[in-house]
């Protein structure tokens, strides 16, 4: 049965629900250093099957999650870049999250898909606000979180990690 979340396009992409056919995109992309620096480091083969097996689950439970991101002309992969739930300092939240290849990246396309997240997320979804957070040092993702309207919120730990966590609230509430 599809959900009316399982395709979501933009100007120049369209994504589509995580799946098992994504297992080897995800492969590569994990296993590119460049990428990884800021995800966690290079993740085995299991590590994807583990990462794959809960974005399945999440979307089992949820009704959305993570969306695999192509060209709209020529069909490349380009990223992921979801919704899911998460636990910070006790508290639920709703992270949305990104990653692009590194021969995509400085051509707007992670900004382009957190927008049309964060429109997901307050137009089809309801939710109140979503966050992002990255590694205090990463100045590229500070920069794609602030470009599509989230402000800085706070310093979290995250993974043992210093992060800055920045939120964005829906506008109609």
């Amino acid at each position: 049965m599809r959900n009316d979340l399982d395709i979501l396009t933009t100007g120049r992409m369209a994504g589509e629900r995580i799946s098992e056919s994504h297992f080897a995109e995800l492969c590569l992309m994990n296993r590119d250093a460049r990428v990884m620096a800021t995800l966690g480091g290079v993740r085995s083969s299991e590590q994807t099957r583990d990462f794959l097996a809960k974005a399945l689950e999440h979307w089992r439970r949820h009704g959305y999650g993570i969306w695999i991101f192509r060209e709209r002309d020529g069909g490349r992969f380009v990223g992921r870049a979801g919704l899911r739930h998460v636990e910070i300092g006790g508290a639920p939240e709703v992270e949305l999250l990104y990653a692009v290849m590194a021969e995509f990246w400085r051509v707007g396309l992670a900004t382009e898909m957190a927008r049309a997240l964060a429109n997901l997320a307050f137009e089809r979804i309801g939710l109140e606000s979503v966050v992002a957070f990255t590694l205090s040092d990463n100045l590229a993702s500070r920069r794609v979180m602030e470009k599509a309207g989230f402000s800085y919120e706070r310093d979290i730990a995250w993974a043992g990690l210093r992060h800055v966590l920045y939120r964005l609230r829906n506008p109609a509430r």
